[in-house]
């Protein structure tokens, strides 16, 4: 179930790259950009949305089964993101889900990927604690014993997103034998159903309509038509660089929204405006660039060599420094009015921390990058 999951392209309703994108963005424009206030204040999980942004091939093009076309599923993300952060994050959420799907290889998997892809059904990922404890930041929260026909699994993970009952997410546990040693991980597909009493998280200042929650399992077992990758480590090394470079389209979205807003005020507020330092022209630029190099580098996620993964990590962790400048000079170009608690700057403030926290943060990045780093250093 380790092999990679390779397909010939498909005719698929979403095969014309410009329509899908001026599809989703439609969605984007006037069904999000509406409720965006209602899903970051009151915490409106917005299903009903995502399922139209999956109709409308927003979930797809990363997919070897749709064309492994990364660029346009960063172009769609960043539509997203645009307008709703938080809903560019679980569609960040949701993309790397069918990912795992698909490179499984796992024919259960592969049988509900259809699914999944048109917004059917909702799955997130799991990986924040995982991702962490492989590269030794903190411990694995889930632990799993061989059973007949699959894993027993316990723990319970912390800040799952993207999740609900009836839903999924993939999750990683460790396996360790009978001297307690560790002897290898195994990732899955976890099927949130009547075993899962998901538990809330405390409120967080944003993000709250993300449906985030801890999953506690109690000797959950996960059969073999759950499994992604046994062992998991390699499954990972595979598909990291693809993981967080994705996650570059959550940061083009609240970028180029920071940078409308700037342009949304120039006619009134342009004459004092000038006097202030990242004025949209600036941002543009140096967002237009970002975005250039994330379109090189989705041109081959599978790059499995140490320079790619250095460049996906830097260019993450870029997008997520600008996220926060950029969001910031927003609220200074619109002022009061940018200060008000339903205003798009004050609620992008927010969404570009998230950015700047969200796993891997830019400490977790610039922790990865010196590694490399230190790896090419002669001794």
């Amino acid at each position: 179930m380790n092999n990679v999951a390779v397909s010939t392209p498909l005719f698929t309703p979403w095969a014309d790259d410009a329509q899908v994108l001026a599809d989703v963005a439609k969605v984007a424009r006037e069904q999000l950009a509406p409720a965006a206030y209602r899903i970051d204040h009151e915490g409106y999980y917005p299903t009903d949305i995502m399922a139209d942004l999956g109709q409308a091939g927003a979930f797809a093009a990363h997919l070897n089964q749709h064309g492994g076309r990364f660029g346009l599923a960063l172009a769609t993300m960043q539509e997203v993101s645009r307008h709703c952060g938080s809903t560019g994050f679980m569609t960040w959420c949701h993309d790397v889900c069918g990912l795992y799907m698909e490179q499984s290889g796992n024919p259960a998997l592969l049988a509900r990927l259809d699914d999944h892809v048109a917004g059917r059904t909702f799955g997130g990922t799991g990986l924040s604690n995982p991702m962490k404890a492989l590269t030794g930041i903190e411990k694995m929260a889930l632990k799993a014993k061989k059973v007949p026909g699959g894993y027993s699994v316990s723990g319970t993970l912390p800040w799952v997103s993207h999740i609900g009952q009836g839903q999924y997410c993939g999750a990683i546990a460790a396996v360790d034998r009978a001297d307690g040693s560790r002897s290898h991980e195994v990732m899955f597909l976890l099927d949130i159903d009547e075993r899962v009493p998901l538990r809330p998280c405390p409120e967080f200042s944003g993000m709250e309509g993300t449906s985030t929650w801890a999953v506690p399992l109690d000797n959950y077992f996960v059969s073999e038509d759950q499994i992604i990758a046994d062992p998991a480590r390699p499954f990972i090394q595979r598909i990291r660089a693809a993981f967080v470079l994705l996650q570059v389209g959550i940061a083009a979205g609240v970028i180029q929204g920071s940078i409308d807003s700037i342009r949304d005020v120039e006619n009134q507020l342009g004459h004092v405006n000038q006097y202030l330092h990242n004025r949209p022209d600036e941002l543009q630029a140096e967002f237009d660039e970002v975005a250039a190099r994330a379109g090189v580098l989705a041109q081959t996620p599978f790059d499995g060599s140490k320079d790619y993964l250095l460049d996906v990590l830097e260019l993450r962790a870029h997008g997520a420094e600008l996220s926060l400048k950029a969001s910031q000079s927003a609220l200074l170009h619109q002022g009061a009015r940018g200060y008000l608690m339903n205003s798009a700057p004050q609620r992008r403030i927010r969404e570009a921390h998230f950015v700047a926290i969200v796993t891997p943060a830019i400490k977790h990045l610039r922790w990865e990058m010196a590694k490399l780093m230190q790896e090419e250093v002669p001794a």
